[in-house]
C-alpha cells in the first residue's frame, strides 16, 4: 500500500546504517579477525534487522482532515436587492396610494382651473358685449333725447317770448305732463314769472309735480351713473 512505502524505505535505510555500524565496530574491537568473520557477523546482524523489519507494523492512523478555515469579518454581500418585510410592503403600498390620491387631486384642481378660466373668458366676452350694447343704447337714447329736446326747446322759446300773463293763461289749460316738460326746460326766471300769473291751484299742483319729477330723476340717475362707472372701470 502507498502508506507502507515510506516505512519500508526508512527500514532499509536503518538496516544499511546498522550494517555499517557493525562493520565499523568489528574493525575497531577485533582488528585481527579475518574478513570472512566480519562479513558473517555483519550478515547475521543484517538478518536479525531484516526479521525485525519484517514484523507487521501497526497501521498508522490516517491523517486528520484539515479543518476548514473559518472566515472572519463581515459576511459576504449577496447579489440582488435585500428581502422586503411585510411592514415595508405595507408602507410602500400606503405611500403608493397616497401618491395616487395626490395625483387625482391635482388632476381635479387642474380641471377646475380650466373650467374657471373658460368661465372667466365667457364672462369677459359677455361684459364686452353688454358694454358695446350699452354704448349703442346710450347713443340712440342721446339721439332721441336730442331730437325731443329740439322739439321741446321750440315750444320753450315760444312761451319764453310771450308775456307772462298770456303764457300763464295757456298753462292753466295744459295737461300736467306737457306743462312739466315745458317748465322743466325753461329758465327759472321766466318760469317763476309765468307761474306767478297762473291760478294758485294750478301753480301749486305743477310745483309739486315738478319737484317730484326732478327728485325722482336725480334718484334714478345716481345708480345709473354708478353702474356706468363700474362697467367702464372693468
Amino acid at each position: 500500500m502507498p502508506r507502507l512505502l515510506p516505512a519500508t524505505i526508512a527500514a532499509l535505510g536503518g538496516l544499511l546504517l546498522l550494517k555499517c555500524g557493525v562493520l565499523l565496530q568489528v574493525l575497531v574491537t577485533h582488528g585481527a579477525i579475518p574478513d570472512n568473520a566480519m562479513v558473517a557477523a555483519a550478515n547475521a546482524a543484517s538478518t536479525e534487522q531484516t526479521k525485525e523489519n519484517a514484523k507487521p507494523h501497526a497501521e498508522s492512523p490516517p491523517p486528520a482532515p484539515a479543518k476548514a478555515a473559518v472566515p472572519t469579518g463581515p459576511p459576504p454581500k449577496l447579489d440582488g436587492p435585500p428581502p422586503v418585510s411585510d411592514s415595508e410592503k405595507a408602507l410602500l403600498q400606503e405611500l403608493r396610494q397616497r401618491r395616487q390620491n395626490l395625483d387625482q387631486r391635482a388632476d381635479a384642481i387642474t380641471a377646475r382651473e380650466s373650467v374657471q378660466i373658460a368661465t372667466e373668458q365667457k364672462l369677459t366676452t359677455r361684459v364686452d358685449e353688454l358694454q358695446a350694447l350699452q354704448k349703442k343704447l346710450e347713443t340712440l337714447d342721446a339721439a332721441q333725447k336730442q331730437k325731443e329736446d329740439a322739439g321741446w326747446q321750440g315750444l320753450v322759446k315760444l312761451y319764453e317770448t310771450m308775456k307772462p300773463k298770456e303764457a300763464a293763461t295757456i298753462f292753466n289749460d295744459l295737461s300736467m305732463p306737457v306743462l312739466l316738460q315745458i317748465l322743466d326746460r325753461m329758465k327759472d326766471a321766466k318760469a317763476a314769472s309765468i307761474m306767478a300769473a297762473m291760478t294758485p291751484d294750478k301753480a301749486r299742483d305743477v310745483t309739486g309735480e315738478l319737484a317730484q319729477m326732478r327728485t325722482g330723476r336725480d334718484a334714478v340717475g345716481a345708480p345709473i351713473a354708478g353702474l356706468k362707472n363700474n362697467l367702464s372701470g372693468g
